[in-house]
C-alpha cells in the first residue's frame, strides 16, 4: 500500500500563486512516477503535470506550461506542484497519484494509488 497525503489547495485570486505538495509513504517501488491531476466540475479527471523519479523528465499540460512547476524530493518523498499565474479556468480539485511505471503515462488507468484531493479556487 502507498499512501498520498496532499496540501496546500485553498483560495486565490487570478493572477497569485499556490504551492500543492504530496507526502508519499509505505511500500513504494524505488523508481517511480508521480503525477498531479485536477478535476473540474462536470469535466473528466486531466492530468496536469508529472515527473518521473529522477525528474529528468516531466510532462506538462499545454493549459498550464509555462505557469506550473512540478519537482520532487526523493528523501523527503514530497512532490510539489507550483502554480503560478493562476486564472480561474484552473480552478478544481487537485489530486496526486502514483503509478510504478518508470516513465509518464497520462491517462489515469496507470496510477494505482492517489491522494484525497485539494481543492483549489481562483476567483476572478
Amino acid at each position: 500500500q502507498v499512501q498520498l497525503v496532499e496540501s496546500g489547495g485553498g483560495l486565490v485570486q487570478a493572477g497569485g500563486s499556490l504551492r500543492l505538495s504530496c507526502a508519499a509513504s509505505g511500500r513504494t517501488f524505488s523508481n517511480y512516477t508521480l503525477g498531479w491531476f485536477r478535476q473540474a466540475p462536470g469535466k473528466e479527471r486531466e492530468l496536469v503535470a508529472a515527473i518521473t523519479w529522477s525528474g529528468g523528465t516531466t510532462y506538462y499540460s499545454d493549459s498550464v506550461k509555462g505557469r506550473f512547476t512540478i519537482s520532487r524530493d526523493n528523501v523527503k518523498n514530497t512532490m510539489y506542484l507550483q502554480m503560478n499565474s493562476l486564472k480561474p479556468e484552473d480552478t478544481a480539485v487537485y489530486y496526486c497519484a502514483y503509478t510504478p511505471r518508470t516513465t509518464v503515462v497520462v491517462t489515469p488507468e496507470w496510477y494505482t494509488y492517489w491522494g484525497q484531493g485539494s481543492q483549489v479556487t481562483v476567483s476572478s
